[in-house]
């Protein structure tokens, strides 16, 4: 993959991040929590805004519902981006994509994001996209699919990572499982994607749903598709829950070389995980919660 030219991605003037699903929410929110997450962005550049929704959590009435509480309306929402295939970032896209009712909205994923993915460990249990969040329900909703492994610049100072590159050791997705050829085998989660914002005066902020690639992995790449060595913020899910104490402290560790200046994760996070990154990065690290309002 070639890096991308960060006078190609451009810059944004300011950027707007509402945090419309979470598995929490904000001390004495009105807000209803779920099991995923949903990030409504508002990126501005030269004049030009757009809205986009990143994720649409596992819920569609209660991300409605936090919507209609924080007055965003469905029919605001731009592009849609499908940071990865799991059932609590993707079902209710095609409801949302009917919400919003306009012919061929932007959605932007990978294109190996309806395979099957399925875990095991338990029970044969399917997690990811659900048969009513099918590519043909998607686009008879409204839906005009964009699947692509490349970056995708969504607007000047927006991009996505496209498909993440695997630089370190340590980070791997590991119990879930896909049909490839007619074989059952891991599934590597080539499809986890994240969005990059570069904000002119400030630096990279990176969204990201679970990362199943790995949060260094992401934070190494938007480094190298951007040219930009500073990270103002990182929000998201850091999928450490199931982690070893061994695999945490050295993303953590990792984390702390880069010049980051915060970090917002919760959903996939893990409790062990975020006190870590809470002894690492002090007040500059904040657990996630539905409710939250971001403006860089």
């Amino acid at each position: 993959m070639e890096r991308a030219d960060v006078t190609e991605i451009g810059e944004l003037d300011n950027l707007r991040i509402t945090v419309l699903a979470e598995d929490s929410v904000l001390y004495e929110s009105p807000c209803l929590g779920q099991h995923g997450v949903s990030f409504f962005l508002e990126g501005e550049a030269g004049g030009n805004t757009k809205r986009i929704l990143v994720d649409v959590g596992q819920n569609s009435s209660a991300l409605f519902n936090n919507m209609r509480i924080m007055n965003i309306s469905p029919t605001a929402i731009d592009v849609i981006v499908l940071t990865h295939c799991h059932y609590d970032h993707t079902k209710g896209v095609a409801n949302l994509l009917r919400a919003i009712g306009k012919k061929d909205v932007p959605v932007i994923a990978h294109p190996s994001i309806f395979r099957p993915n399925f875990v095991i460990n338990t029970h044969l249990r399917h997690v990811g996209i659900m048969p009513e969040d099918s590519k043909e329900k998607m686009e008879k909703a409204g839906g005009g699919l964009f699947l692509t492994k490349e970056p995708f610049v969504v607007m000047p100072g927006i991009m996505t990572t496209g498909e993440v590159k695997r630089q370190t050791e340590f980070e791997e997705a590991s119990g879930l499982k896909t049909v490839e050829n007619g074989r059952v085998k891991d599934d590597p989660m080539l499809d986890d994607t994240s969005v990059i914002a570069n904000i002119k005066g400030k630096g990279l902020v990176i969204v990201t749903g679970c990362s199943h690639a790995g949060i260094v992995n992401i934070a190494r790449q938007a480094i190298e598709l951007t040219g930009c060595k500073k990270i103002e913020g990182i929000i998201g899910g850091l999928h450490l829950i199931e982690a070893s104490d061994a695999r945490i402290k050295r993303t953590v560790e990792e984390l702390a070389k880069l010049n980051i200046v915060g970090i917002y994760a919760g959903h996939c996070t893990g409790f062990k995980a975020q006190v870590e990154l809470y002894l690492a990065f002090k007040e500059d690290f904040s657990p996630l919660h539905t409710g939250m309002k971001f403006e860089i």
